[in-house]
């Protein structure tokens, strides 16, 4: 395995997913550690083709990897998708785990998810309380196909002494999130119903569920700041969560976006739609102890979100390209 603190600089990094929000964050911290970076689109290298995969790994010998690379979305889309979400993501995980091993891979980051965790989970939740009881229904597939890559990461460092290791993020949001109406996780949802809203000059926006679930939302460059910490300063096959510690009520959190994007119209709550896991907070006892902590508050970051929104959706900037500037942050 790699020596701590592992270093960086001037290794090859391979980005799984770099076009999603997860990988476009992750390139955006990397372009100050001074590494080749190595990424490849959908259209040259399916990561779901196992042939593939091993060919451009042979070829290109990536030293670090961060598999960040897979089938995301909501709850709808979690629970429309099931077959989907369970076959691709088992496909990417494993194709890209076992080519990182078989050309030689120094170091390999899993990101899994807290959705993997019991639905009547003890909060906050703890990385020991994985696998000890039901999963949630609506995201049950994706959930057992994130395990399934954790466990996978686990049992070739044991086998084989591999260098892998995985990271639980909590709810993520900012620069490159999917505002799908219908497939969107619940923060870009707000944000387009609400942006929407306000342009049409709506007097009510219809919040799906109840309201009440709890959630924990981690700005994406913050947990993508985690990563390169983890990346240098972490080997062990536990893995970490990575979140702010801190949660707060879907209805709050409607209060919140609204009042950022300056809509002040009513909001109401449709609950013939699943509200999901009652609460997931994660515990970040693990990674306090390795020296990191989130520094953007909630309200700085849906400012950020909001205004990385608006500059992807009028086509001013590519959301891969764009650097915030929390201090010149604005909002409406």
């Amino acid at each position: 395995m790699a020596s701590i603190p592992f270093e960086l600089r001037g290794k090859s990094v391979y980005v799984a997913g770099h076009r999603g929000m997860v990988g476009r964050a992750i390139e955006r911290r990397l372009a100050h550690e001074q590494v080749n970076l190595l990424t490849v689109s959908r259209n040259e290298v399916d990561l779901r083709d196992q042939a593939a995969v091993n060919a451009w790994f042979a070829a290109k010998r990536p030293q670090v990897v961060f598999l960040a690379a897979a089938k995301v979305g909501g709850i709808v889309a979690n629970n429309t998708l099931r077959a989907e979400f369970l076959h691709e993501n088992l496909a990417i995980s494993g194709n890209v785990i076992q080519a990182a091993y078989a050309n030689r891979c120094e170091k390999l980051m899993f990101f899994g998810s807290s959705c993997i965790y019991p639905r009547l989970a003890p909060q906050p939740l703890r990385e020991e309380s994985l696998l000890t009881g039901p999963l949630e229904p609506t995201n049950e597939p994706y959930a057992i196909a994130k395990i399934a890559g954790i466990k996978m990461s686990e049992a070739y460092r044991i086998q084989y002494g591999a260098d892998f290791i995985s990271v639980m993020p909590a709810n993520l949001y900012g620069p490159g999130d999917n505002y799908h109406p219908e497939y969107s996780h619940v923060f870009a949802a707000l944000i387009r119903r609400f942006h929407e809203a306000k342009r049409s000059g709506a007097s009510n926006v219809v919040v799906w569920g109840t309201g009440t679930p709890r959630r924990e939302f981690l700005y994406v460059d913050d947990l993508a700041d985690a990563c390169i910490h983890l990346m240098k300063t972490y080997s062990s096959p536990e893995p970490v969560n990575i979140g702010t510690g801190e949660d707060l009520s879907i209805a709050d959190l409607a209060l919140m976006v609204a009042a950022a994007v300056g809509f002040r119209g009513e909001i109401s709550f449709d609950t013939s739609r699943p509200d999901g896991t009652p609460r997931k907070l994660l515990d970040v006892s693990r990674l306090s102890s390795l020296g990191w902590r989130a520094t953007t508050s909630l309200t700085e970051g849906i400012q950020l979100a909001y205004r990385a929104f608006c500059a992807e959706r009028d086509g001013r900037l590519r959301s891969d390209l764009l650097v915030l500037d929390k201090a010149a942050c604005i909002t409406g």
